[in-house]
């Protein structure tokens, strides 16, 4: 499984980073950040990839996203 870490970082350059790796291929990623606003637009970005999409919150207001294909 493919981690992408994007904590701290503000869009667009969560959604440039997980695209990169979707890009690459990979068909399970665990991306990790810290932005709501990162949060919907990886999962926007997720879906329309054709990815299912599984999310949980981690401690210190993280959250983890899960995209398997």
């Amino acid at each position: 499984m493919e981690k992408v870490d994007v904590r701290g970082l503000s869009c667009p350059m969560p959604v440039i980073r997980t695209k990169k790796v979707i890009d690459q291929g990979a068909k399970q990623l665990l991306v990790i950040g810290s932005s709501s606003v990162s949060r919907e637009n990886v999962k926007k970005l997720a879906i329309n990839s054709g990815y299912q999409v599984n999310l949980k919150k981690n401690e210190e207001s993280n959250w983890e996203m899960e995209l398997t294909k």
